[in-house]
Order: C-alpha cells, then sequence, then structure tokens
C-alpha cells in the first residue's frame, strides 16, 4: 500500500506558517509582477552578462568624468547589489516551493490510491452489502463520457 508521505498539522502550526507568510509579503511589498511581454523585451543578465555588467558599472564608477549625467551609474549598482541580496532568499523559496508541491502531490496520490484501492473493493462486495447505490455514486467518477457528435453529425440526425 503506498503511503508516500504523512503530514499532520496543527492549527498553531497553520497560524505560524500563516503568520510567517505574511511577514514574508510584507517585507517582499517592493517585488513586482511583469507581463510575458514585458519579459520577451527586457534585456536579461545571465551568467555571462553578469560578469560584463559587473566590470563595466565598476569601471563606469570609476571614471564619472566621462558619463552624462542622466547615466544612473549608482542607480544600477544599488539595483545591481539588491538582486544578488534577493536571489539566494529566493532560491530558498523556490526550493521550498517545489517541496510543497510534490508533498501536496504525493498526500493527494496517497489519498487517491486508497480510495481507488476501496472502491475497487465496494466493486467487489458492495452489492452483498447494501452499497451498490453508493458503488453507483462513486462509479460515475470513472464513466466513459460518449464522444460528441461534430457538427454534420448532428445537421444529418
Amino acid at each position: 500500500m503506498q503511503n508516500l508521505v504523512t503530514l499532520n498539522f496543527t492549527s498553531a502550526d497553520l497560524n505560524a506558517i500563516d503568520q510567517t507568510l505574511t511577514t514574508l509579503e510584507q517585507q517582499l511589498a517592493g517585488l513586482i509582477t511583469l507581463s510575458n511581454s514585458a519579459k520577451q523585451r527586457m534585456s536579461k543578465l545571465g551568467d555571462k552578462s553578469d560578469t560584463f555588467c559587473r566590470r563595466a558599472l565598476e569601471a563606469l564608477s570609476d571614471n564619472p568624468q566621462i558619463l552624462p549625467p542622466t547615466l544612473d551609474v549608482a542607480g544600477a549598482r544599488s539595483d545591481l547589489l539588491a538582486r544578488d541580496q534577493l536571489r539566494p532568499r529566493l532560491m530558498r523559496i523556490e526550493i521550498l516551493l517545489r517541496k510543497g508541491n510534490d508533498t501536496s502531490m504525493a498526500l493527494g496520490s496517497d489519498a487517491y490510491t486508497v480510495a481507488t484501492q476501496g472502491y475497487g473493493m465496494l466493486k467487489l462486495i458492495g452489492r452483498a452489502n447494501g452499497l451498490e447505490p453508493l458503488r453507483k455514486d462513486l462509479g460515475t467518477r470513472f464513466a466513459k463520457s460518449s464522444p460528441r457528435a461534430t457538427p454534420e453529425e448532428k445537421k444529418a440526425a
């Protein structure tokens, strides 16, 4: 019998989790959401670009006399620092989210496996125990839907 995970939360556990999530939401209130089109259009800072970006910003900071006043090097350096500070925390959140999703899937699978095994037993012994209406009701989950008629078939009928 499958039992991938067992997890039980107390009310205190759930309250603590909710309070922690609220604190995270408050502390990360400055995070933004980008549209897919905005993401596609924007410049990306990948591994190769990261080194270039850091070296270029350092060189620009060291030579402010060559820059127009509208080029916000200090702002770019501040953005890079904030990114450096945010990334390890986001990685921890991503790992936690993956584990949460996997655990949720395993919990659902455990419950569904027991339910289908029990349904199989109900099919075998349910009629003799007066449980046929329950079996029929549960069996609607597995009922095959009839193929839908195409518009041409509907016109012909």
